[in-house]
């Protein structure tokens, strides 16, 4: 246990810290393959959309059985229980699918009318886009106070699991910044949601690792819920099979997280999606 000159003290040890983020980078490597594919495939759909091309609801239907449900288990299996109750991430305050086995419709859905230049699955995939930058912004936040000394003394393996994890977080930016482009709209390379000023906030007043550490996990709470609520809400297969392939990942941030602030990720047995974010966070 390593205690900080802040009294806070890392409640396992940085080898076991460092562990876990090894097997998170390990986890992170295999989901690429299968990440890029579905962003690929998720672009090409909407094109042929746009030109009056076939869907296929069949091929959907498989993937919600198989892909979405099987997200659901991984992320449970991922989750904490009782783990964060954190607030100020901006989710929203959809009612929890937890029991039935599927989420529970989000409000402003991308079904619904939409506003910008982002509609249908493109508004989801913009929301997805903004919610990995902002979780880049925040880890990259972090890491300046730290250096800055504004944490008091950050373990090593704290520092590297931050950067890690940031790392994975723009990979993800890119996939779907990759659809967006694809589909002939721009990428998105700032934070434009609506909760944004609120997180830059929080982050700003934190004066050591347990508080950033808190406000890491909402995000990552966030960010889990919604990929969960997108497989069961877009209609393209390639943008199910690619916030299937992302969402695990984020829940392991989020357990990784749990681990640092001393709270044992306890599985759920399904996990609930009240801490979505609501695509009406878009401001754009």
């Amino acid at each position: 246990m390593t205690t900080t000159e802040s009294g806070w003290a890392l409640p396992i040890s940085e080898g076991e810290l460092a562990g876990l983020t090894r097997e998170l980078h390990e986890a992170h490597q295999e989901t690429l393959p299968a990440m890029r594919a579905g962003a690929v495939d998720l672009a090409a759909e909407i094109r042929a959309r746009g030109a009056g091309g076939p869907r296929d609801p069949g091929r959907r239907r498989f993937l919600l059985g198989a892909g979405g449900v099987a997200a659901a288990m991984t992320l449970a299996a991922c989750s904490s229980s009782g783990s964060s109750g954190s607030s100020g991430s901006g989710g929203s305050s959809g009612s929890t699918g937890s029991g039935s086995g599927a989420p529970a419709p989000v409000p402003g859905s991308p079904s619904g009318s939409a506003s910008g230049q982002y509609t249908g699955d493109l508004k989801v995939v913009a929301l997805a886009t903004a919610l990995e930058n902002q979780a880049v912004g925040a880890y990259r936040a972090a890491l300046d106070a730290a250096k800055a000394g504004r944490l008091g003394t950050v373990p090593p393996a704290v520092a590297s699991f931050i950067t890690t994890a940031m790392g994975q977080h723009a990979d993800h930016a890119k996939v779907w910044n990759s659809v967006l482009t694809g589909a002939g709209k721009p990428a998105i390379t700032d934070v434009p949601l609506s909760n944004q000023p609120a997180t830059l906030q929080a982050l700003g007043a934190a004066t050591d690792v347990a508080t950033v550490a808190r406000l890491a996990l909402s995000l990552e709470d966030q960010a889990a819920q919604t990929y969960l609520f997108a497989a069961y809400s877009v209609t393209g297969p390639g943008g199910i099979a690619t916030a299937a392939s992302i969402a695990p990942v984020e829940a392991m941030h989020a357990a990784i997280l749990n681990y640092v602030l001393g709270q044992y990720p306890v599985p759920d047995d399904f996990l609930p999606v009240d801490k979505a974010a609501n695509p009406d966070l878009l401001t754009v």
